[in-house]
């Protein structure tokens, strides 16, 4: 899955980036703003697409002179589809929530982080997920291990993308702050709650 543009895994072309912006907004739009927001394709290319949304009935245009405003047409059949492909990326840290809620060993944080969290990952991107398991909790618990491959198969299977899973105990988790280690700083900067404690206050010392 691109992680930039995850709607392209099922419209591989410039109508789902067009698509996307008028799903985030009920505000009438014009051709530039759309163009300005998709950041992807030429304006001539927008205004193409625009075009050819309207003939579909997906996209309603109104004039206001000197210019067309455009909105997504909520009441067409294939909007739901539209507004799913729209939320791909809230889905997918859905799942790994759900997920993670079945696990018999309960972990102390989990996070999602990188270019997923940030949303500006591709096709070739990993998933990258920070795991701290209680200090109590062997790391190589039988159950324990099977709990973070399954997570680890689930999301292959979910997005395509590699799960690239940093999972340690609070004691390492704190000796990563102590030693400053580059990861934490991207994980204050971009993580994304999944389970547990926030990952901030475990890196900040609040856990005992």
């Amino acid at each position: 899955m691109d992680i930039s543009r995850p709607a392209t895994s099922v419209v591989p072309s410039l109508d789902a980036d067009v698509l996307m912006v008028l799903a985030g907004t009920t505000r009438p739009l014009t051709g530039r703003e759309v163009s300005r927001i998709a950041r992807r394709g030429s304006w001539s290319g927008v205004r193409r697409v625009l075009s050819r949304l309207v003939e579909h009935g997906l996209v309603e245009v109104q004039e206001a002179t000197p210019s067309l405003l455009y909105t997504l047409n909520r009441d067409h059949v294939a909007a739901p589809a539209v507004l799913a492909l729209a939320d791909i990326r809230s889905e997918f840290i859905r799942r790994i929530r759900d997920h993670v809620r079945t696990w018999e060993l309960r972990p102390v944080s989990v996070a999602v982080f990188g270019s997923m969290a940030r949303g500006d990952g591709d096709v070739e991107s990993d998933v990258d997920v920070f795991v701290v398991r209680p200090d109590q909790v062997d790391g190589e618990d039988v159950t324990w291990r099977k709990q973070v491959s399954d997570l680890s198969d689930a999301i292959a299977r979910w997005s395509g993308n590699r799960a690239s899973m940093i999972e340690v105990s609070v004691r390492e988790a704190r000796g990563m702050q102590d030693r400053l280690e580059p990861v934490v700083d991207e994980l204050a900067r971009d993580a994304v709650h999944i389970a547990g404690r926030p990952v901030a206050d475990l890196l900040g010392g609040s856990i005992s």
